[in-house]
Parts: C-alpha cells; sequence; structure tokens
C-alpha cells in the first residue's frame, strides 16, 4: 500500500493542506467531544441507579433532570462528527480522484496503457469506484480507531477505580489482582481479535477475486453495447449471451466463495455478541452479592466494561469492511503503479527509446526509426525520411506492416523503439483517425474539438459543413445529441475534414480517413489539400484506388523478417486525373 498512500497522503500537502488539517482537526475535537459525552452519560448511570438503590426520588429526579442535556450533548458531537467525516471523505476523495484521473489522462497514457498490460481490467472503474471504497471506508476506520483507542483508555480508568481488585483464595494463600476488570476485558478482546483474524484473513483475497470479476462483467457488458450494430447484424446474440452467463458465473462462484467465509466470520461475530453482555456481570457479580459495591457501581463496571472490550475489538467488528478495503486499495494501487511504470519507461524491453523532438528546417524528420511492439518484436527498421513542409506523403503497405503504428508514432503515442522523430517546431498538428471522436455535448463544440472554447465565425463553421457535404446539419448545430451514435460512419468522417477545415492545421495525419466515403465524396474532400489546405504538410494511410492521385510522394512499409523496410518515390498524376480535372466542391444535400 505506500504507493496509495504516497500519493493520498499529498492531500495534506500542497494548496489543500489547510482544508486538509481543519477538517482532521474538526474530527478530532468531536471525536473527544463524543467521547466525554460517553463518560458523562456513564456516570449518570451510576448516579442515577444509586439513588434507585436507595429509593430517594428527590435524587432520582435530581439526575433525571440532567438526562436532557447530557442526550443533547451526545447527538450533537455525534452529528457534528458524522459531517466532519463526511466532509472529509468527499474532500480527500475529490484530490485524490482529481490526482488520479488526471495522471491517467494526460499525456495519452488511458491510450498507451492498454499495451502495456492486458491483466489490468478496467483502470476507469478502479478510479470512479476503487478510490471511493478506499477512501471512505478508510476515513471511518481511522475514526473507529482513534475512538476505540480513546475510549479503552478512558473506560479502562473507570473500571481501574470503581471495581478495585480482585481477591482468589487458593488454599491457604490469597492472590489479589488489581484492576481486574480491565484485565479481563483486554484479555476477552485479544481471544476475540486473534479468532477474527484467522476468521477473516482469507477473506481478503476472495473480495479481490470478486472485485475483479465484477469488473471483467461490466467490460463485457460495455463491450457489447459499444458493439451493439456490428452483432446485431451478424446475428452474434446466442454467443455474447453464453459469454455473458460465462462471466457472470465466475461473479456468483467469486460470491459463494465468499459467503462461504462470511459464516465462518459470522460464527465468530455472533459467539462474540452472545458472550458480551454476559462476561462483565459475571465477573462482577461476586463483589455485588458480598456487598463490596452498588448497584450503581455494577451498572457503570458493566457499561465501562462493555466499552473497553467494543474499543479493544475494534478488529474483530470490522474484519469484513478492512477486507473490502484492502482489495480496493490494492486495486488503486495497481493502477497507481501501471502509470508510474509507463512514466519511468519501465515497460521498456530494452533500454531504447523513441527520441521526439523539434526540427529547425520546417520538415518532418524520420532518422533511424525502428518500431517495435511492447513485446519486443520488431515491426518497422532503421527508416529514414525527410518530408519537406507542405509535402503530400501517402504511407502503403500489407497489412501488418507497420503503417498505423508509425502514425501512432508520429503522435507521440507509441514509445517502443528506438531512433528519432522531429516535428517542425511551432507547427499545429491535427490526426485524423479511420473513426473519428465525436464527444457528447452540440454539433458546434464537437466541430471546434478539442479546443470547443475558440471563437470561431458562424460563417466559417457553415461554410466547412457545406464543403463537406454536411450543409444539411447547419440547422442543427446547437442541438445536443449523441451525435457519435446519429451520424453514418461516413458523416463522421465529413465531420473530422470539417474541423480541419475550421482549425487549418500545418501538419494533416491521417490514418484511413476516407474508408467509409465512396470515390466521389474521396475525390471532393481529399481536393481539400489542393485549394484550401494546399500549405499543409499531409501524411496519409491508405489503401483505397485513387489516393495516389492527391500526393506527390509513396512511401511503402515492405515486410521483411528483421521488420519492415520503408522505401520511398515520387507520384505523378494520371492521365485520367489531368484530363478531368479536379471535381467540384460535394453538393449540399441530406442523404435518403
Amino acid at each position: 500500500m505506500r504507493q496509495f498512500f504516497r500519493v493520498a497522503l499529498r492531500y495534506w500537502q500542497g494548496e489543500t493542506r489547510w482544508r486538509a488539517w481543519g477538517l482532521t482537526a474538526a474530527v478530532l475535537l468531536f471525536v473527544a467531544a463524543q467521547t466525554a459525552s460517553a463518560v458523562g452519560i456513564n456516570r449518570w448511570n451510576r448516579v442515577f441507579f444509586d439513588a434507585l438503590e436507595k429509593r430517594d426520588a428527590s435524587a432520582v429526579w435530581a439526575a433525571a433532570s440532567w438526562l436532557p442535556l447530557l442526550l443533547a450533548a451526545a447527538a450533537l458531537s455525534m452529528s457534528a462528527l458524522v459531517i466532519s467525516r463526511m466532509l472529509l471523505q468527499v474532500r480527500w476523495r475529490e484530490n485524490l480522484t482529481r490526482r488520479l484521473a488526471g495522471w491517467w489522462i494526460a499525456d495519452q497514457r488511458y491510450y498507451r496503457l492498454g499495451f502495456l498490460t492486458k491483466e489490468l481490467t478496467a483502470p476507469e472503474y478502479r478510479i470512479a469506484e476503487d478510490v471511493r471504497l478506499a477512501i471512505e471506508p478508510l476515513v471511518e476506520m481511522a475514526i473507529g480507531l482513534i475512538t476505540a483507542f480513546v475510549t479503552a483508555a478512558t473506560f479502562a480508568a473507570i473500571l481501574w477505580q470503581v471495581a478495585g481488585s480482585a481477591e482468589v483464595t487458593l488454599g491457604a494463600s490469597t492472590i489479589v489482582i488489581p484492576s481486574y476488570m480491565a484485565l479481563a476485558a483486554i484479555l476477552y478482546a485479544a481471544i476475540a481479535s486473534l479468532a477474527a483474524y484467522v476468521a477473516g484473513r482469507p477473506l481478503v483475497a476472495r473480495v479481490a477475486k470478486k472485485n475483479e470479476t465484477e469488473a471483467h462483467f461490466r467490460a463485457e457488458m460495455t463491450r457489447l453495447r459499444e458493439n451493439a450494430e456490428s452483432v446485431a447484424l451478424i446475428r452474434g446474440d446466442a454467443d455474447e449471451r453464453h459469454t455473458a452467463a460465462e462471466h457472470y458465473g465466475r461473479v456468483v462462484a467469486a460470491w459463494l466463495n465468499i459467503i462461504r467465509q462470511q459464516g465462518v466470520i459470522a460464527l465468530v461475530l455472533n459467539t462474540n455478541s452472545a458472550l458480551f453482555p454476559i462476561v462483565p456481570l459475571l465477573l462482577i457479580a461476586p463483589k455485588f452479592l458480598a456487598g463490596a459495591v452498588t448497584l450503581g457501581a455494577v451498572v457503570q463496571v458493566v457499561a465501562a466494561f462493555s466499552a473497553v472490550q467494543a474499543a479493544l475489538i475494534w478488529f474483530v467488528d470490522n474484519v469484513v469492511r478492512l477486507a473490502e478495503w484492502f482489495a480496493s486499495v490494492t486495486r488503486v494501487d495497481e493502477l497507481m503503479e501501471e502509470l508510474e511504470a509507463l512514466d519511468i519507461g519501465t515497460i521498456m524491453e530494452g533500454d531504447t527509446q523513441i527520441e521526439l523532438g523539434e526540427s529547425e528546417d520546417g520538415a518532418i524528420h524520420i532518422e533511424n526509426l525502428s518500431l517495435a511492439h511492447s513485446n519486443g518484436r520488431v515491426v518497422v527498421a532503421d527508416a529514414t525520411v525527410a518530408i519537406p513542409q507542405g509535402a503530400k506523403i501517402l504511407v502503403a503497405g500489407e497489412s501488418g506492416s507497420g503503417k498505423s503504428t508509425l502514425i501512432r508514432a508520429l503522435a507521440g503515442l507509441w514509445p517502443w523503439g528506438s531512433g528519432r522523430i522531429l516535428l517542425p517546431r511551432g507547427q499545429s498538428v491535427a490526426f485524423v483517425p479511420q473513426k473519428p471522436y465525436l464527444p457528447r455535448g452540440t454539433l458546434h463544440a464537437i466541430l471546434l474539438y478539442p479546443d470547443s472554447g475558440r471563437q470561431t465565425a458562424e460563417t466559417t463553421i457553415t461554410e466547412a459543413l457545406q464543403r463537406c457535404g454536411l450543409g444539411y446539419l447547419e440547422r442543427r448545430l446547437d442541438e445536443e445529441e449523441d451525435w457519435d451514435k446519429i451520424l453514418s460512419g461516413g458523416e463522421r468522417q465529413r465531420v473530422a475534414f470539417a474541423r480541419l477545415l475550421i482549425q487549418k492545421p500545418d501538419i494533416v495525419i491521417m490514418d484511413e480517413a476516407t474508408s467509409a466515403l465512396d470515390e466521389g465524396s474521396q475525390e471532393s474532400l481529399l481536393s481539400l489539400f489542393e485549394d484550401e489546405l494546399a500549405d499543409a504538410t499531409l501524411i496519409s494511410v491508405g489503401h483505397r484506388p485513387g489516393l495516389e492521385d492527391y500526393h506527390d510522394q509513396k512511401i511503402t512499409l515492405e515486410r521483411r523478417p528483421a521488420g519492415a523496410q520503408m522505401t520511398s518515390r515520387r507520384i505523378g498524376k494520371s492521365l485520367w486525373r489531368l484530363l478531368r480535372g479536379r471535381k467540384a466542391a460535394n453538393q449540399d444535400e441530406a442523404p435518403s
């Protein structure tokens, strides 16, 4: 848990330290107030029952007059403790979630983490849910532990003072046991805690296994939802139902293991609950029968013994919560370790890593670049090429030759390998994947993404829509919809080109960006790089016919045993392309 606490305890440092220490002080203050009110009620019990034993009506009613004040103090201190405790939980969780989510999202770690390990499931669930399950019980258990310590010390002193010593006669000798009630409470708590530890220890691994199977099951349901159309089209219902049942069967099996262990723990806890009120009565009864203590003292001693014993068996009462908490902390800790490994480069099989830098001449330089998978297998070997500013480059090659991996490396997403990639200083870069990302929100914000807050003239946006064949969506610019599901694959790709027209990047890197378009639409959109985006440097991956007509140079990745080799050749305009000229802008009409 070292990594977890190293990050989590930063809440008490930096900008949040004043709030953190203030809430901590408030919690401790109200813990002390709650203990003080409990001591007051304990003392009141002795006074009240002594008055009952003496049948002193005036003393009974005098004691009763203090009860409302004691109850009000207890209620207020408990309420204040609950509020301060919940505030500490919320603020601490907020701080840790911000740190962890920011760490995961920044520098594309959310993307690269998928290549690091296949065992690390559902990092988003670990951030959203396991952080909560790690922080909230931790605060409650820490408060409980502090309260238990203070309570045990306070009421042990009461036992020492009120119950006194016990005398045990063995033959002709008498043994005096000082503060026997306090010692008995400690001994009883030690035995109960040891039994709870033995019964509860196996639960930790079983809860962790349960959380893992639950995460797998949720991931399968999410995968089915995200691929619903593809599954429905190929009638994969039966297979998906079988897969879901199989995953949920593992969830049930994990829960059954927990239930069996919970049964053992319940036996220990229920035995303790049955003995809890009886033991102090049996221990104090001889002194009461001998007239050494009053009835009020008996009630006070029993209550104090119960308070000490309850405090000392804190572990017994919290063994299940400790197991669940430890399992959640472990999952958060695993995510932190993987993120740290990603940062310090321990994911690399060797000692080399792709160096990203800036070029001074406006060109893109790829120097001695080798790309490898995370397992060390080389995909591209020793590639060197210079791409001048404004060039239009087509990257081709058979499947598996490393084209998409090269695009990821240019985007800074692929660390495995060696060599250098130098991008022009101060130039903006736009990446257009095969399936463009459309966030939730208005179409207006989507077209400006990822800089949705930028000020852009409405005419610029509408002209971009019309130029890319999406003019029929002008009237819906301010509608907030799930556009990723509403628009077809071809429309999403048109949106990506409209973004390029609006943002006017200096460098455009595309990966199968026209795969969902017909040839006429592809021709219309690629002609942007001869007109509106003529000054932009273009690097695109694609196989479709007609792509060469819009590029000046073709780089081909040829698969070799030691890794794909890069060859380059100039591209001339085809005769058919020269004769027919560039096609007019795509018509502004809605699809049927």
